[in-house]
């Protein structure tokens, strides 16, 4: 029999059961404006396939939704989204790897805050200030951070100063609890969604798209001179694509974070997959025509400005060209800039669209703060991370959590490649993505009495399994085009998980679980819990490390 409806025990407050699942498709829609995030980076990286990137990453993550839905039923009394639910099918078998799932979750989401403030300032600077302004260049350097990749630092910027503001506001309204964030970002929702509607809209309507910037489909690739040529799909080539595929599904996924609200729903079983529809489709639509008028309008580009060499030979000053390739368009900086020449806006026209754009990455943090802070809030209540995190404020809010999101992504912020960021934490969310999707027939096997309010067809929940299995190849062979040490770097960042943990489980809790986290484990049996995946749990792991190592043999 499931587990009833409980509190946490450890905490004056708890969260409020005071949504549904439109407060959730609000929360959630700030997950369209993530493809501001990599779109250019993508574009300006593997060239003239990019929007078919983005068309067959968002198929795949409407594929993985309807596993997704299915567990994300199984605990209507847990929040935090997915992970949250993946973790006590795998903590059956190895509490380690239960612990690596809520974490790594929790890591692929948490940079959005530091990227999205950062993109917003860059926005606002670039509109008011011409480039070469004195605010727009000076920066402070804290630390070189070149061995990870070549130029990467820590540093303090006008850039940081305003993103910090962003935050600290978000922060503010988020800590009025889940009913009041959900006002809010449908408010905003209403004004920061349009600037993207419209990009994705107008050009059809004005076929202002030219057909030779799609095509033909090759990757980018460059002459000795350094003008851009047609590729060869070689190794090289494919890597480029599977590169792209690794990056993409960071925004492309990510609309489960419509389950992270499941404990504060009124009617969870109810409101729990209608969340997850409806943003599927809200992405559907955005991922597939942004990407793809985006592309259609300003064209791969071409070199500006040749490179300059020195004496011996080596590049002093790398080559500058315009459209995708265009260095502002790769860090993101510029797609503000390349969005407003769309709509042909100029003077009060262009500051209003650079504000709603301003308000869509608005939506992102706040989307992103409210469903990570949750993650880990339920996992430090299950007793995965540590304990101070299972703090709520009077108003259901996770505050503890909160802060911590807000601390590291201070860190975040501070760093002068947010790209190589995003990379490195789209390696942890492969691998919650992998134990996520493989944890719906672990739970269908240990589980297979329960009710479900839904029930994923046969040949999807396969096809679910097989994408799993997918991701991880396409990390392994494509994560490191965005810096070599990306793989190396996400995988250290997913590793944190186990001293948290020992931490937590053997120091703090003495080697024992809590028991409200026993009970789920259990599967409803008094005694013991049951184990009727057998191996097939440790065989999923050992298939996935064994593909990643032999990938990167391959490719040394």
């Amino acid at each position: 029999m499931q587990q009833s409806l409980t509190h946490n025990q450890h905490n004056r407050f708890s969260l409020h059961r005071s949504i549904d699942w439109t407060g959730a498709f609000w929360l959630a829609s700030g997950v369209p404006a993530l493809v501001l995030f990599s779109m250019g980076a993508i574009a300006a990286t593997v060239g003239k396939p990019a929007w078919l990137i983005w068309i067959v990453s968002i198929s795949l993550g409407l594929v993985q939704a309807f596993t997704y839905a299915e567990v994300a039923g199984l605990f209507p009394h847990k929040t935090g989204g997915i992970s949250v639910h993946s973790s006590v099918a795998w903590a059956n078998y190895n509490k380690w790897i239960a612990a690596l799932c809520v974490w790594c979750n929790w890591v692929a989401w948490g940079p959005v805050l530091a990227i999205g403030s950062a993109l917003a300032a860059g926005y606002i600077l670039n509109v008011i200030y011409p480039p070469d302004a004195v605010i727009n260049t000076w920066q402070i350097t804290l630390l070189d951070l070149s061995f990870l990749k070549a130029g990467l630092s820590l540093r303090i910027n006008a850039v940081f100063i305003i993103g910090a503001v962003m935050m600290i506001l978000v922060f503010a309204i988020q800590n009025g609890g889940i009913l009041r964030s959900a006002k809010a970002m449908m408010i905003i929702s209403l004004s920061g969604l349009m600037p993207l509607m419209l990009i994705a809209i107008v050009p059809l309507i004005t076929g202002d798209l030219r057909v030779n910037n799609f095509y033909p489909l090759t990757p980018l690739a460059y002459d000795s001179e350094g003008y851009v040529v047609s590729g060869v799909w070689d190794m090289a080539g494919w890597s480029l694509v599977a590169g792209a595929l690794f990056i993409a599904a960071w925004s492309t996924y990510a609309f489960e974070t419509a389950v992270c609200y499941t404990r504060e729903f009124k009617q969870p079983s109810y409101d729990t997959q209608r969340a997850l529809l409806y943003s599927g489709l809200l992405c559907l639509f955005a991922f597939v025509l942004i990407p793809f008028t985006f592309q259609g309008h300003i064209g791969l580009g071409q070199m500006i400005e040749p490179q300059q060499l020195n004496a011996e030979g080596l590049v002093i000053k790398p080559a500058q060209y315009d459209g995708m390739l265009a260095a502002d368009i790769y860090s993101g900086m510029g797609i503000a800039n390349a969005f407003y020449t769309i709509l042909g806006g100029s003077g009060i026209v262009i500051d209003i669209f650079v504000v709603m754009l301003v308000l869509a990455l608005m939506l992102a943090i706040m989307t992103t703060m409210s469903g990570s802070s949750r993650t880990l809030y339920q996992g430090s209540i299950d007793g995965l991370l540590p304990k101070y995190l299972s703090q709520v404020n009077q108003h259901g809010a996770p505050t503890s959590a909160m802060w911590t999101n807000l601390i590291i992504n201070l860190m975040f912020l501070a760093l002068s490649d947010y790209v190589f960021l995003l990379a490195s934490s789209c390696v942890s969310y492969i691998i919650f993505n992998f134990l996520t999707l493989n944890s719906g027939w672990i739970h269908r096997l240990d589980r297979p009495n329960w009710k479900r309010s839904y029930r994923t067809p046969k040949p999807l929940f396969v096809m679910g399994i097989a994408i799993a299995f997918l991701n991880v190849g396409l990390m392994a062979f494509g994560a490191n085009i965005w810096g070599s040490g990306t793989l190396l770097s996400g995988l250290i960042l997913a590793s944190i998980s186990i001293p948290l943990f020992c931490w937590r489980h053997y120091l703090m809790d003495k080697g024992e679980l809590p028991l409200s986290m026993q009970e789920d484990i259990q599967a409803g049996h008094a005694a013991v819990s049951s184990r009727k995946a057998g191996l097939w749990p440790y065989l999923a792991l050992f298939f996935s490390v064994l593909l990643v190592g032999g990938i990167q043999f391959i490719l040394d």
